[in-house]
Formats: structure tokens, sequence, C-alpha cells
């Protein structure tokens, strides 16, 4: 028996979905930890509230401390029966302004948060200025130095792919494999601003913000973009760049099978490099769900 047909709902019992979006900054994190102050606690508080009695929540991906999220999703057993908009009013009604429910959807029994996942979206906002951001502190990553969106661009090919991304995990990481599907990057400027988009099956501790780290060094002309290959191919943390600062990450989608038909996020499209096969990878979703039950043993999210 899969954890996913283990954790099924009960007989009697509905399961809820729900898209959540956060400011990371006010947080420590998305996991409920003794004496409070996280994502889960506040939005487990507000459901316990709502629905008048406990009620513990299983999500897409934890994100760390100061990682934000626009489409996070969670899943939660309950006896009641509400219409899907009620669950949005009331939860948002006792949630912190920092945390806002986009969405409720009665979803399957076998529906998982995070076992049924196929894909998951990250996006990293970095602000290029001589100076730190004040009013965006907390909401962006920054660089004081110019960036080659062309360098980056093409140093970007050489992680696109499936490909061991050890090189890139945290040693806190604690997934079964470090191989992993990266199916498109984007990167692109607007303004003062850079924007990197990471499309993959799942992804290690730290790893998108490692990526980013290496994909700065390059923009800065630390590094030729042929480098990310040879860190890649070296499956050693130590030969990338340091890990870069998680105010400017943001958990953008998590992708599920249309069958379970849930809302998704908009995205604006980037034009960007895909990952051969990258769009028959993603259609594995409306397929079967076989790309859920891969992402299923690989828990960790990029946090």
């Amino acid at each position: 028996m899969s954890d996913a047909d283990r954790d099924a709902a009960p007989t009697g019992l509905r399961r809820i979905a729900l898209g959540v979006q956060y400011d990371g900054a006010a947080f420590r994190g998305w996991q409920a930890q003794p004496g409070g102050g996280t994502v889960q606690d506040a939005l487990e508080a507000a459901l316990a509230r709502f629905a008048a009695m406990p009620i513990r929540t299983v999500v897409a991906g934890r994100t760390d401390t100061g990682v934000h999220a626009l489409g996070q999703v969670v899943h939660f057993e309950t006896p009641l029966s509400r219409a899907d908009f009620s669950w949005v009013r009331g939860l948002n009604t006792y949630l912190p302004r920092a945390i806002a429910v986009q969405w409720a959807a009665e979803v399957p029994a076998d529906f998982h948060a995070r076992f049924s996942a196929c894909a998951r979206t990250y996006d990293y906002v970095l602000q290029v200025s001589p100076v730190r951001p004040a009013l965006l502190a907390g909401r962006v990553g920054w660089v004081h130095t110019p960036l080659s969106v062309a360098a980056m661009r093409e140093a970007a090919v050489h992680l696109l792919g499936t490909q061991d991304f050890s090189s890139f995990r945290s040693s806190e990481c604690q997934a079964k494999s470090p191989v992993k599907t990266m199916y498109r990057i984007d990167i692109v400027a607007h303004g003062e601003f850079v924007r990197f988009r990471f499309c993959a099956s799942a992804f290690l501790h730290h790893m998108v913000r490692n990526l980013v780290g290496c994909l700065v060094a390059v923009g800065r002309g630390r590094a030729e973009p042929a480098w990310l290959a040879q860190v890649v191919a070296a499956r050693d943390r130590g030969v990338a760049a340091p890990t870069f600062m998680p105010d400017g990450l943001y958990l953008s989608e998590v992708g599920y099978p249309s069958r379970f038909t849930l809302p998704r996020p908009t995205l604006a499209a980037l034009p960007g490099q895909a990952a051969p096969g990258a769009s028959e990878a993603l259609d594995r979703c409306d397929r079967s769900d076989e790309g859920g039950a891969a992402t299923a043993e690989y828990p960790e999210a990029a946090r």
C-alpha cells in the first residue's frame, strides 16, 4: 500500500484542497513548530476556529523561513459540508494578513497535496541595484553589480533534463535521491529586476537558491557559462556558489493531473529554455498519475 493510499480520506470525511498564498518573511517557515509562528500553525488555527474542531493539514511542499508562496497547495479532511467559497471566505476572516486562501475545492479521496503533485514551479525575483532595497526588503533578492542575462541563459542550458543535482542540495537534505528532472528555466529582465523561473519534477532542499547563486556568479562574470556543466558533473556541493538569500524565492505553482480539476495560478509566459521532451513530461499529469508517484519518493521542497 502506498503512502497516498494510507492517507486516503476515511469514509464519511470530505477531502478539501486549498490554494494558499503567503508572505514568508512574516513566519518561521511552513512546518508547525513548538511556540508557533509558522504558516501551518496559523492556517490550522484558522481552520479550528472556522470548523469548530481541530484539523491537520498536508502540504505540497514545506518552505523555509523567508520563502513565499503564490500557489501553495494543502489538503485536509473534514466531516463538514460547506460550499467551496465558504472555506475561502471563512478562513480568510481568521487568517493574519500575510496569509490568504485563494481557492478551495473538494477533491477525490485519492488526492494528496504532496504525493499527487507531478511538477513544481519556483520563481526567484532579484533586484539589481547599487543599494539594497527598502520597500521590497524581504520580498526580493539583491545584487549590487550588473548581470549578463545572456550569459545566465547560456549557463542554464546545462541544468535542463534529468540529472543528479547533488551539487545543489543542502547538507540537511533528506531526499532519497538527488536525481530530478528540470523541465524548463526562464530568465528575464524587467527593468532593474531579474526573474528566474524553474519548473521541475521536484526539488532538493535549497536547490533553487543554490541554482540562483551559481547563475548569478556567471551573470557577474565570475565564471563562464560552461562552468555550470562542471558543477553538475562534480556532484559536490563544495564546488558550487554559496546559497543565495531566501528573500526573493516564491513557490509559484504545484502541478497535478487534470482529472483533479484544481484551479491554477496565472503565471506570465516567459521566453526561456525547455528541456527536450519537457512538454511531453508535463503532459503525464493528464495521461496518468505516474508523475505524482515519482514525486512521492522525493518529499523535499526547494526551500
